[in-house]
């Protein structure tokens, strides 16, 4: 039997309550098939705990710190102190999950980018990468990082145009893709995909969120991260082994793990 290419799963809740009953097995099964590292993104405050304490018991798991754009109902007026705080005291692997979304309705669109450029400047003091949530909203999330001057990171299931993607790029940053590229219906990330230097692309699969194809219905899981991978070889006509290596390559040096 061929040993499975080595991966790093860059985006993966698996702290969340959705994995409580099998967490371990989980991890056991996605470890089965080559994956060595996740990075595990926070939420809100509440579950900065319980994220690292996960990320401190098992090897290969590394903490992000930070405050979602999408549940501002969640972050306190002393939660911005404490991730300043929690990021001296035991610096974490990027800043994140942070960043601006312009598709839910009824988000405050002043407090969303106002979260954003703070968590921004954390990053920046403390020379962290960071993790990007964006949607409907990358050419204003492109202008804040500009001006913010972190040292780059991973915009987290890009669905940008190629133009912007570039703009990432040079930034430093590095771009996610998951589980949708596994799906026939999107021709436009396919484009991109195929589009993109090797170099850009690093995997991801958002666990629980935007499972594979061959899961459809199903809770995601990094188990299924082969699957993200096998579908970028092919659009790509790549050898996967060798863009296992090159995209776990690249996760490594943006994330400087």
């Amino acid at each position: 039997m061929a040993t499975p290419p080595l991966l790093i799963d860059t985006h993966c809740h698996l702290d969340v309550a959705a994995f409580d009953a099998d967490r371990a097995a989980v991890l056991a099964r996605a470890r089965a098939t080559g994956v060595t590292d996740l990075v595990i993104p926070a939420i809100s405050a509440a579950g900065w705990d319980g994220l690292r304490g996960l990320c401190a018991a098992e090897p290969g798991l590394h903490p992000a710190l930070g405050l979602h754009p999408v549940y501002l109902a969640d972050h306190g007026a002393g939660d911005l102190a404490a991730l300043e705080r929690a990021v001296a005291a035991t610096p974490p692997v990027a800043i994140g999950e942070i960043g601006l979304d312009r598709f839910v309705a009824d988000a405050d669109p002043e407090r969303q980018a106002a979260l954003f450029e703070a968590q921004l400047a954390i990053a920046r003091a403390a020379d962290l990468p960071v993790l990007l949530h964006v949607r409907k909203a990358h050419d204003e999330v492109l202008a804040i990082l500009r001006r913010a001057g972190v040292r780059g990171g991973i915009a987290h299931a890009f669905n940008g145009s190629l133009q912007q993607a570039e703009q990432y790029l040079a930034l430093g940053f590095a771009l996610g893709f998951g589980g949708m590229v596994t799906f026939a219906r999107s021709s436009r990330l396919h484009r991109l995909a195929r589009a993109l230097p090797a170099t850009a692309i690093v995997l991801e699969t958002d666990a629980p969120d935007l499972t594979v194809v061959a899961h459809q219905g199903e809770r995601n899981s990094p188990e299924y991260l082969p699957d993200v991978l096998a579908a970028l070889a092919e659009l790509r006509d790549e050898d996967p082994a060798a863009l296992a290596v090159q995209t776990t390559a690249n996760a490594r040096a943006v994330l400087g793990l």
